[in-house]
């Protein structure tokens, strides 16, 4: 059975076992968040909801937190002598789906 979640302004098609990396989730590592934000779930059937499915559950289990690698964000104009140069690390946590309810 696989599911299309919404967390952190993005959605992520999962399925038990999986594992995803999503935005900064604010529960400890090694305990379970659930996810109600449930917009389509498959299996024998196909329920799409409206825009979440109506008693539909995701929970996962949090692996660890992290930060991504680096990015530069660097701005620039010419002739005006103009020069940012900023650093930024996304915040992340790795979540294992441990089961799909419908």
């Amino acid at each position: 059975m696989k599911a299309v979640i919404e967390t952190g302004g993005k959605q992520f098609t999962v399925a038990k076992g999986d594992k995803i990396y999503t935005e900064l989730v604010d529960v400890k590592v090694g305990q379970t968040v659930s996810f109600d934000d449930v917009l389509m779930v498959t299996g024998d059937k196909m329920l799409v909801g409206d825009p979440y499915v109506k008693g539909a559950k995701v929970t996962a289990k949090v692996l660890k937190h992290g930060k991504q690698k680096k990015i530069i964000v660097y701005k620039y104009k010419p002739k005006k002598n103009y020069k940012r140069k900023q650093g930024h690390r996304q915040p992340y946590s790795q979540l294992e789906i441990t089961n799909v309810q419908v």
